[in-house]
């Protein structure tokens, strides 16, 4: 993990000029799993959004060690097509944008859905699927395409307690593989123990930076131990 991916500097973002992201910088290497957290409207989503390119930015720059590299997201509420099955859900992108042949993208796509369990659903429409295998199909979707990175927007926060576990269960396996990723969650265990570094952004800022065991045992700001104990209270109660 010593190969920088990923470049972030002095990154600011406005909306109607509220400022969003104060000053952000952030340098990513191969196969670190970076989780982002902190409270409702410090800028975390509209992070991942902006490296994604889904966000334009006002001052700083985004760079990737290859300027080709592909850049996957998988967003809170899935945005799987309704009216295609799992299965043309996930050959579209590799279709449309890569020119893969049609016989080749399935073939692809089968495999990544039997390492996620789901093959048997692969014509299935979405409507049929539980929300984590929704999902879960929305994660193959991204992976086909090959990414270098992966961002992962509050994936879990949509399921139900009880689908939760099958879709960080995947993004363990990812992370297990070597895959480099950004993440934000409010799901702290996991953020515990897939973590590489723990960011916790707040006003739009970076304010804290750590290991996992640092950061969920020692945090250094009064800011993220407040944070925290917020959590450590609503699992008590």
């Amino acid at each position: 993990m010593s190969d920088v991916v990923l470049s972030i500097k002095d990154l600011h973002k406005s909306f109607d000029g509220n400022l969003i992201l104060d000053g952000i910088n952030l340098d990513v290497k191969q196969g670190e799993v970076i989780v982002i957290v902190g409270p409702s409207g410090c800028g975390k989503s509209t992070l991942l959004r902006t490296i994604k390119g889904l966000e334009t930015y006002e001052i700083g720059s985004i760079s990737t060690t290859d300027p080709k590299a592909q850049v996957g997201m998988v967003f809170q509420n899935y945005e799987l097509f309704p009216h295609l099955k799992v299965i043309d859900n996930i050959i579209l992108a590799p279709m449309k944008v890569n020119g893969t042949p049609k016989s080749e993208a399935k073939e692809k796509a089968l495999e990544f859905l039997d390492r996620v369990g789901l093959k048997d659903k692969a014509n299935s429409y979405p409507r049929q699927l539980s929300g984590g295998q929704k999902q879960r199909v929305a994660i193959v979707r991204a992976l086909i395409m090959n990414p270098e990175i992966m961002l992962f927007d509050e994936v879990t926060a949509a399921l139900d307690p009880e689908m939760v576990r099958e879709v960080l269960d995947v993004m363990l396996g990812l992370a297990k593989q070597g895959k480099t990723m950004l993440i934000v969650t409010h799901e702290m265990q996991f953020a515990k123990a897939i973590a590489d570094r723990v960011l916790f952004l707040d006003g739009g800022k970076i304010v804290e930076e750590n290991t996992p065991d640092e950061f969920f045992t020692k945090p250094k700001t009064k800011r993220a131990k407040k944070f925290l104990n917020v959590f450590e209270f609503d699992a008590i109660r």
